[in-house]
Protein backbone atom coordinates (compact mmCIF):
# COMPACT_ATOMS: atom_id res chain seq x y z
CA UNK A 1 0.00 0.00 0.00
CA UNK A 2 1.25 3.40 -0.69
CA UNK A 3 2.53 5.67 2.27
CA UNK A 4 -0.44 8.19 1.99
CA UNK A 5 -2.73 5.08 3.55
CA UNK A 6 0.00 3.69 5.43
CA UNK A 7 0.05 4.49 9.36
CA UNK A 8 3.82 3.64 10.62
CA UNK A 9 2.68 1.05 12.86
CA UNK A 10 0.52 -1.03 10.35
CA UNK A 11 3.28 -0.46 8.05
CA UNK A 12 6.42 -1.62 10.11
CA UNK A 13 4.24 -4.34 10.60
CA UNK A 14 4.44 -5.30 6.99
CA UNK A 15 7.74 -4.42 5.93
CA UNK A 16 9.27 -7.35 4.14
CA UNK A 17 11.98 -7.40 6.82
CA UNK A 18 9.51 -7.51 9.59
CA UNK A 19 8.13 -10.54 7.73
CA UNK A 20 11.38 -12.53 7.12
CA UNK A 21 11.81 -11.72 11.22
CA UNK A 22 8.51 -13.93 11.62
CA UNK A 23 9.81 -16.38 9.39
CA UNK A 24 13.10 -17.06 11.55
CA UNK A 25 11.03 -16.99 14.71
CA UNK A 26 8.90 -19.76 13.38
CA UNK A 27 12.13 -21.98 12.48
CA UNK A 28 13.03 -20.97 15.88
CA UNK A 29 9.96 -21.83 17.31
CA UNK A 30 10.04 -25.21 15.81
CA UNK A 31 13.39 -26.41 16.66
CA UNK A 32 12.95 -25.29 20.48
CA UNK A 33 10.12 -27.62 20.57
CA UNK A 34 11.68 -30.60 18.55
CA UNK A 35 14.61 -30.17 21.29
CA UNK A 36 12.10 -30.48 23.71
CA UNK A 37 10.45 -33.51 22.52
CA UNK A 38 13.64 -35.13 22.14
CA UNK A 39 13.84 -35.16 18.43
CA UNK A 40 16.96 -33.03 18.17
CA UNK A 41 20.28 -32.87 20.19
CA UNK A 42 19.74 -30.37 23.17
CA UNK A 43 21.62 -27.17 23.11
CA UNK A 44 20.91 -27.02 19.37
CA UNK A 45 18.19 -24.46 19.32
CA UNK A 46 21.20 -22.47 21.39
CA UNK A 47 22.93 -22.06 18.93
CA UNK A 48 20.53 -21.85 16.29
CA UNK A 49 18.93 -18.59 18.25
CA UNK A 50 22.58 -16.93 18.81
CA UNK A 51 23.89 -17.30 15.13
CA UNK A 52 20.58 -17.55 12.67
CA UNK A 53 20.32 -14.38 10.63
CA UNK A 54 19.54 -13.41 6.99
CA UNK A 55 20.27 -10.57 4.68
CA UNK A 56 17.24 -9.69 2.27
CA UNK A 57 19.25 -8.44 -0.85
CA UNK A 58 21.37 -12.28 -0.73
CA UNK A 59 18.34 -13.66 -0.16
CA UNK A 60 17.56 -12.55 -3.23
CA UNK A 61 20.17 -13.20 -4.95
CA UNK A 62 19.50 -16.89 -3.76
CA UNK A 63 16.08 -17.09 -4.99
CA UNK A 64 17.11 -16.13 -8.56
CA UNK A 65 18.24 -19.87 -8.29
CA UNK A 66 16.11 -21.28 -6.35
CA UNK A 67 13.33 -19.63 -7.36
CA UNK A 68 10.91 -20.24 -4.21
CA UNK A 69 11.54 -17.80 -1.31
CA UNK A 70 11.32 -19.71 1.56
CA UNK A 71 14.21 -22.14 0.45
CA UNK A 72 16.36 -18.71 -0.51
CA UNK A 73 15.66 -18.05 3.08
CA UNK A 74 16.47 -21.09 4.84
CA UNK A 75 19.96 -21.70 2.65
CA UNK A 76 20.39 -17.78 3.54
CA UNK A 77 20.15 -18.47 7.11
CA UNK A 78 22.18 -21.56 7.31
CA UNK A 79 24.96 -19.89 5.30
CA UNK A 80 25.23 -18.70 9.06
CA UNK A 81 25.59 -21.53 10.73
CA UNK A 82 27.27 -24.15 11.36
CA UNK A 83 26.72 -27.92 11.85
CA UNK A 84 23.58 -26.95 14.19
CA UNK A 85 21.88 -25.50 10.82
CA UNK A 86 21.05 -28.94 8.95
CA UNK A 87 18.24 -28.55 11.58
CA UNK A 88 16.32 -25.84 10.64
CA UNK A 89 13.88 -26.35 8.48
CA UNK A 90 13.33 -29.98 9.79
CA UNK A 91 10.52 -32.25 9.17
CA UNK A 92 8.46 -29.47 8.24
CA UNK A 93 7.18 -27.72 4.85
CA UNK A 94 7.46 -23.70 3.68
CA UNK A 95 4.06 -23.35 4.40
CA UNK A 96 4.46 -24.57 7.96
CA UNK A 97 6.82 -20.95 8.36
CA UNK A 98 5.11 -18.66 5.90
CA UNK A 99 0.91 -19.80 7.25
CA UNK A 100 2.08 -19.32 10.89
CA UNK A 101 3.87 -16.89 10.04
CA UNK A 102 1.55 -14.72 7.99
CA UNK A 103 -1.39 -15.33 10.55
CA UNK A 104 0.94 -13.92 13.15
CA UNK A 105 1.13 -11.01 11.36
CA UNK A 106 -3.22 -10.88 10.49
CA UNK A 107 -3.31 -11.32 14.22
CA UNK A 108 -1.47 -8.21 15.14
CA UNK A 109 -3.09 -6.12 12.21
CA UNK A 110 -6.55 -7.21 14.15
CA UNK A 111 -5.23 -6.03 17.41
CA UNK A 112 -4.59 -2.58 15.93
CA UNK A 113 -8.14 -2.48 13.78
CA UNK A 114 -9.76 -3.61 16.79
CA UNK A 115 -7.95 -0.93 18.89
CA UNK A 116 -8.50 1.97 16.02
CA UNK A 117 -12.45 0.65 15.85
CA UNK A 118 -13.04 1.57 19.66
CA UNK A 119 -11.03 4.71 19.50
CA UNK A 120 -13.45 5.54 16.75
CA UNK A 121 -16.50 3.68 18.94
CA UNK A 122 -15.28 6.02 21.88
CA UNK A 123 -15.58 9.16 19.98
CA UNK A 124 -18.91 8.65 18.12
CA UNK A 125 -20.30 7.86 22.03
CA UNK A 126 -18.60 11.06 23.79
CA UNK A 127 -20.30 13.49 20.25
CA UNK A 128 -23.14 11.63 20.93
CA UNK A 129 -23.64 12.57 24.10
CA UNK A 130 -22.62 16.17 23.32
CA UNK A 131 -25.47 16.25 21.48
CA UNK A 132 -28.45 14.37 22.97
CA UNK A 133 -30.66 17.19 22.53
CA UNK A 134 -29.29 19.03 19.32
CA UNK A 135 -32.86 18.88 17.50
CA UNK A 136 -32.69 17.52 13.77
CA UNK A 137 -34.55 16.46 10.92
CA UNK A 138 -34.84 13.27 10.06
CA UNK A 139 -34.35 12.33 6.03
CA UNK A 140 -35.85 9.53 4.25
CA UNK A 141 -34.82 8.87 0.50
CA UNK A 142 -33.36 11.99 0.43
CA UNK A 143 -36.83 14.56 1.98
CA UNK A 144 -37.66 15.24 5.27
CA UNK A 145 -39.56 12.52 7.13
CA UNK A 146 -39.85 13.63 10.78
CA UNK A 147 -37.41 15.27 13.67
CA UNK A 148 -34.22 13.54 15.42
CA UNK A 149 -31.45 14.25 17.22
CA UNK A 150 -27.94 14.68 16.19
CA UNK A 151 -27.51 12.47 19.04
CA UNK A 152 -29.90 9.86 17.65
CA UNK A 153 -28.05 9.82 14.63
CA UNK A 154 -24.78 9.00 16.27
CA UNK A 155 -26.40 6.85 17.95
CA UNK A 156 -27.05 3.96 15.05
CA UNK A 157 -23.23 4.96 14.24
CA UNK A 158 -22.18 3.77 17.78
CA UNK A 159 -24.61 0.32 17.59
CA UNK A 160 -22.93 -0.52 14.55
CA UNK A 161 -19.56 0.11 15.62
CA UNK A 162 -20.32 -1.97 18.69
CA UNK A 163 -21.60 -4.83 15.47
CA UNK A 164 -17.79 -3.86 13.81
CA UNK A 165 -15.82 -4.47 17.05
CA UNK A 166 -17.64 -7.66 17.98
CA UNK A 167 -17.11 -9.11 14.54
CA UNK A 168 -13.29 -7.75 14.54
CA UNK A 169 -12.72 -9.78 17.63
CA UNK A 170 -14.16 -13.05 16.34
CA UNK A 171 -12.43 -12.68 13.23
CA UNK A 172 -9.22 -11.56 14.81
CA UNK A 173 -9.42 -15.07 17.07
CA UNK A 174 -10.84 -17.16 13.93
CA UNK A 175 -7.18 -16.13 11.96
CA UNK A 176 -4.84 -16.40 15.04
CA UNK A 177 -3.93 -20.37 14.19
CA UNK A 178 -1.13 -21.72 13.32
CA UNK A 179 -0.16 -24.93 11.29
CA UNK A 180 3.10 -27.42 11.59
CA UNK A 181 1.54 -30.39 10.00
CA UNK A 182 3.78 -31.22 7.16
CA UNK A 183 3.69 -31.16 3.61
CA UNK A 184 0.02 -32.31 3.23
CA UNK A 185 -1.10 -31.67 7.12
CA UNK A 186 -0.64 -35.42 8.16
CA UNK A 187 2.09 -34.57 10.84
CA UNK A 188 4.21 -37.64 9.22
CA UNK A 189 7.47 -36.07 10.08
CA UNK A 190 6.44 -33.79 12.65
CA UNK A 191 3.89 -34.79 15.33
CA UNK A 192 1.09 -32.41 16.66
CA UNK A 193 2.45 -32.24 20.07
CA UNK A 194 5.11 -30.36 18.72
CA UNK A 195 2.79 -28.48 16.98
CA UNK A 196 0.63 -27.43 19.58
CA UNK A 197 3.94 -26.25 21.51
CA UNK A 198 5.12 -24.15 18.94
CA UNK A 199 1.90 -22.32 18.05
CA UNK A 200 1.25 -21.72 22.05
CA UNK A 201 4.99 -19.99 22.07
CA UNK A 202 3.73 -17.94 18.78
CA UNK A 203 0.82 -16.53 20.49
CA UNK A 204 -1.34 -18.70 18.46
CA UNK A 205 -3.68 -21.79 18.38
CA UNK A 206 -3.01 -24.85 16.30
CA UNK A 207 -5.21 -25.36 13.64
CA UNK A 208 -7.63 -28.67 14.56
CA UNK A 209 -6.47 -29.82 10.71
CA UNK A 210 -4.80 -28.29 8.04
CA UNK A 211 -3.36 -29.38 4.70
CA UNK A 212 -0.68 -28.17 2.99
CA UNK A 213 -2.03 -24.89 3.98
CA UNK A 214 -4.56 -23.00 6.76
CA UNK A 215 -8.08 -23.04 5.17
CA UNK A 216 -8.84 -19.70 3.45
CA UNK A 217 -12.05 -19.39 5.07
CA UNK A 218 -10.28 -17.66 7.90
CA UNK A 219 -8.27 -15.57 5.92
CA UNK A 220 -11.54 -14.52 4.02
CA UNK A 221 -13.74 -14.21 6.77
CA UNK A 222 -10.97 -11.33 8.09
CA UNK A 223 -11.32 -9.78 5.30
CA UNK A 224 -15.19 -9.90 4.72
CA UNK A 225 -15.46 -8.29 8.37
CA UNK A 226 -13.02 -5.64 7.08
CA UNK A 227 -14.93 -4.75 3.97
CA UNK A 228 -18.40 -4.53 6.23
CA UNK A 229 -15.78 -2.11 8.84
CA UNK A 230 -14.85 -0.28 5.74
CA UNK A 231 -18.47 -0.22 4.58
CA UNK A 232 -19.30 1.16 7.83
CA UNK A 233 -17.37 4.18 7.29
CA UNK A 234 -18.37 4.81 3.76
CA UNK A 235 -21.83 5.38 5.41
CA UNK A 236 -21.03 7.46 7.65
CA UNK A 237 -18.60 9.87 5.58
CA UNK A 238 -21.17 9.57 2.92
CA UNK A 239 -23.69 11.14 5.55
CA UNK A 240 -21.10 14.11 6.36
CA UNK A 241 -20.84 14.83 3.04
CA UNK A 242 -24.22 14.94 2.55
CA UNK A 243 -24.62 16.62 5.30
CA UNK A 244 -22.52 19.46 3.98
CA UNK A 245 -24.31 20.44 1.16
CA UNK A 246 -24.13 24.24 0.84
CA UNK A 247 -28.05 24.15 0.88
CA UNK A 248 -28.46 21.92 4.42
CA UNK A 249 -25.32 22.80 5.67
CA UNK A 250 -25.76 21.02 9.57
CA UNK A 251 -22.23 20.14 9.46
CA UNK A 252 -18.65 21.13 8.52
CA UNK A 253 -15.31 19.09 8.12
CA UNK A 254 -12.54 21.02 10.29
CA UNK A 255 -10.95 23.27 7.62
CA UNK A 256 -7.73 24.49 9.20
CA UNK A 257 -6.46 28.24 8.56
CA UNK A 258 -4.54 28.64 5.14
CA UNK A 259 -6.04 24.97 3.70
CA UNK A 260 -7.11 25.55 0.41
CA UNK A 261 -10.32 24.00 -1.25
CA UNK A 262 -9.73 24.20 -4.51
CA UNK A 263 -7.40 25.91 -6.74
CA UNK A 264 -9.79 28.38 -9.08
CA UNK A 265 -12.65 28.81 -6.17
CA UNK A 266 -11.28 30.67 -3.46
CA UNK A 267 -14.47 30.07 -1.30
CA UNK A 268 -14.53 26.00 -1.45
CA UNK A 269 -14.71 24.04 1.49
CA UNK A 270 -15.11 20.46 0.08
CA UNK A 271 -15.38 17.08 2.67
CA UNK A 272 -12.38 15.77 1.01
CA UNK A 273 -11.27 13.24 3.90
CA UNK A 274 -14.98 11.87 3.69
CA UNK A 275 -14.40 11.55 0.26
CA UNK A 276 -11.09 9.55 0.15
CA UNK A 277 -12.64 7.26 3.10
CA UNK A 278 -15.50 6.57 0.23
CA UNK A 279 -13.12 5.91 -2.28
CA UNK A 280 -11.28 3.58 -0.48
CA UNK A 281 -13.95 1.33 1.16
CA UNK A 282 -14.56 0.55 -2.57
CA UNK A 283 -11.00 -0.49 -2.81
CA UNK A 284 -11.13 -2.61 0.00
CA UNK A 285 -14.41 -4.31 -0.71
CA UNK A 286 -13.46 -5.22 -4.36
CA UNK A 287 -10.71 -7.48 -2.40
CA UNK A 288 -13.32 -9.59 -0.78
CA UNK A 289 -13.99 -11.46 -4.27
CA UNK A 290 -10.31 -12.76 -4.90
CA UNK A 291 -10.15 -13.36 -1.11
CA UNK A 292 -13.77 -15.63 -1.46
CA UNK A 293 -12.39 -17.25 -4.49
CA UNK A 294 -9.51 -18.24 -2.50
CA UNK A 295 -11.06 -20.46 0.12
CA UNK A 296 -11.34 -22.89 -3.08
CA UNK A 297 -8.28 -25.21 -3.47
CA UNK A 298 -7.00 -27.84 -5.76
CA UNK A 299 -7.07 -30.66 -3.80
CA UNK A 300 -4.17 -30.19 -0.09
CA UNK A 301 -3.03 -26.92 -1.40
CA UNK A 302 -1.90 -25.03 -5.03
CA UNK A 303 -0.59 -21.37 -5.11
CA UNK A 304 -3.34 -19.74 -6.44
CA UNK A 305 -3.68 -18.17 -3.57
CA UNK A 306 -0.12 -16.88 -3.20
CA UNK A 307 0.18 -13.90 -5.43
CA UNK A 308 -3.33 -12.51 -4.57
CA UNK A 309 -2.83 -12.80 -1.14
CA UNK A 310 0.84 -11.13 -0.73
CA UNK A 311 -1.23 -7.81 -2.18
CA UNK A 312 -4.84 -7.96 -0.44
CA UNK A 313 -3.68 -9.03 2.89
CA UNK A 314 -1.19 -6.29 3.80
CA UNK A 315 -3.59 -3.53 1.67
CA UNK A 316 -6.59 -4.71 3.35
CA UNK A 317 -5.65 -4.02 6.71
CA UNK A 318 -3.37 -1.41 6.04
CA UNK A 319 -6.74 0.22 4.19
CA UNK A 320 -8.76 -0.07 6.88
CA UNK A 321 -6.37 0.96 9.74
CA UNK A 322 -5.92 4.11 7.87
CA UNK A 323 -9.49 4.73 7.54
CA UNK A 324 -10.28 3.80 11.16
CA UNK A 325 -7.92 6.89 12.08
CA UNK A 326 -9.03 8.98 9.56
CA UNK A 327 -13.20 8.97 10.32
CA UNK A 328 -12.18 9.29 14.10
CA UNK A 329 -10.14 12.87 13.39
CA UNK A 330 -12.65 13.58 10.95
CA UNK A 331 -15.75 13.21 13.58
CA UNK A 332 -13.38 14.71 16.63
CA UNK A 333 -13.05 18.05 14.63
CA UNK A 334 -16.84 17.48 13.03
CA UNK A 335 -17.99 21.08 13.48
CA UNK A 336 -21.93 21.24 14.07
CA UNK A 337 -24.37 23.70 13.05
CA UNK A 338 -27.36 23.69 15.53
CA UNK A 339 -29.23 26.82 14.03
CA UNK A 340 -29.17 25.43 10.42
CA UNK A 341 -30.69 21.57 11.64
CA UNK A 342 -33.31 24.18 13.45
CA UNK A 343 -33.74 25.76 10.49
CA UNK A 344 -34.12 22.94 7.93
CA UNK A 345 -36.67 21.13 10.53
CA UNK A 346 -38.94 24.16 10.63
CA UNK A 347 -39.04 24.36 6.79
CA UNK A 348 -42.27 24.23 4.76
CA UNK A 349 -44.10 25.07 8.54
CA UNK A 350 -44.02 22.07 10.31
CA UNK A 351 -45.19 19.83 7.34
CA UNK A 352 -43.17 17.29 9.26
CA UNK A 353 -45.71 16.78 11.57
CA UNK A 354 -48.05 15.58 9.27
CA UNK A 355 -48.68 11.89 10.49
CA UNK A 356 -49.36 13.34 14.26
CA UNK A 357 -52.37 15.50 12.71
CA UNK A 358 -53.56 12.04 10.40
CA UNK A 359 -53.48 10.06 13.96
CA UNK A 360 -55.17 13.18 15.70
CA UNK A 361 -58.10 12.65 12.86
CA UNK A 362 -58.11 9.07 12.92
CA UNK A 363 -58.57 9.17 16.70
CA UNK A 364 -61.58 11.75 16.42
CA UNK A 365 -62.93 9.02 13.98
CA UNK A 366 -61.98 9.88 10.72
CA UNK A 367 -61.11 6.26 8.82
CA UNK A 368 -57.45 6.06 7.83
CA UNK A 369 -58.11 6.78 4.18
CA UNK A 370 -59.73 10.15 4.92
CA UNK A 371 -57.62 10.96 7.27
CA UNK A 372 -54.78 10.89 4.87
CA UNK A 373 -56.56 12.08 2.40
CA UNK A 374 -57.24 15.08 4.67
CA UNK A 375 -53.69 15.86 5.44
CA UNK A 376 -52.09 15.13 2.38
CA UNK A 377 -53.96 18.00 0.45
CA UNK A 378 -53.11 20.60 2.61
CA UNK A 379 -49.57 18.54 2.49
CA UNK A 380 -49.66 19.75 -0.98
CA UNK A 381 -50.34 23.73 -0.28
CA UNK A 382 -47.04 23.24 1.69
CA UNK A 383 -45.02 21.60 -1.26
CA UNK A 384 -46.19 25.00 -3.20
CA UNK A 385 -45.31 27.23 -1.08
CA UNK A 386 -47.83 27.89 2.04
CA UNK A 387 -46.87 27.13 6.11
CA UNK A 388 -48.17 23.48 6.41
CA UNK A 389 -49.46 23.99 9.98
CA UNK A 390 -51.41 27.25 8.61
CA UNK A 391 -53.09 25.14 5.85
CA UNK A 392 -53.99 22.69 8.55
CA UNK A 393 -55.51 25.41 10.87
CA UNK A 394 -57.58 26.29 8.26
CA UNK A 395 -58.94 23.22 6.81
CA UNK A 396 -62.80 22.79 8.09
CA UNK A 397 -62.81 19.00 8.00
CA UNK A 398 -59.90 19.39 10.96
CA UNK A 399 -61.70 22.22 12.44
CA UNK A 400 -64.62 19.93 12.63
CA UNK A 401 -62.88 16.97 14.50
CA UNK A 402 -59.63 19.18 16.23
CA UNK A 403 -59.74 22.14 18.78
CA UNK A 404 -56.84 24.83 18.23
CA UNK A 405 -55.13 23.48 21.38
CA UNK A 406 -55.54 19.90 19.96
CA UNK A 407 -53.88 20.92 16.38
CA UNK A 408 -50.90 22.75 18.73
CA UNK A 409 -50.15 19.50 20.54
CA UNK A 410 -49.73 17.99 17.00
CA UNK A 411 -46.83 20.02 16.33
CA UNK A 412 -45.17 19.31 19.36
CA UNK A 413 -41.31 18.33 19.12
CA UNK A 414 -41.20 17.20 21.87
CA UNK A 415 -43.75 14.19 20.83
CA UNK A 416 -40.81 12.77 18.97
CA UNK A 417 -38.45 12.90 21.63
CA UNK A 418 -40.17 11.44 24.37
CA UNK A 419 -38.85 7.62 24.64
CA UNK A 420 -35.17 8.78 22.71
CA UNK A 421 -34.17 7.61 26.47
CA UNK A 422 -34.54 3.95 25.67
CA UNK A 423 -32.01 4.42 22.78
CA UNK A 424 -29.94 6.20 25.25
CA UNK A 425 -30.24 3.55 27.85
CA UNK A 426 -29.67 0.66 25.36
CA UNK A 427 -26.06 2.24 24.07
CA UNK A 428 -25.09 3.98 27.32
CA UNK A 429 -25.27 7.14 25.80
Amino acid sequence: MIDRYTMPEMGALWDLNARTQRWLDVEIAVCAALERFGKIPAGVTDKIRAGARFELGRMLELEKVTRHDVMAFVKNVQEHLGEEGRFVHYGITSYDVVDTALCMALRDAADMIIGRAETLRETILRRAREHKDTLQIGRTHGIHAEPITFGFKLANWLDEMNHNVDRLRAARDGIAVGKISGAVGTHANINAEIEAHVCRSLGLEPAPVSTQIISRDRHAELVCTLAIVASSLERYATEVRNLQRTEILEVQEFFAQGQKGSSAMPHKRNPWNCETVTGLARVVRGNVIPMLESVTTWHERDLANSSMERIILPDTCTLVDWMLWKFNDILSGLIVHPANMKRNLEQMGGLVFSEQIMLALIARGQSREDAYTTVQRNAAKAWEGQAFRDCIAADPDVQALLTEDEVSRCFDVNHHLANLAHTWEQLGI
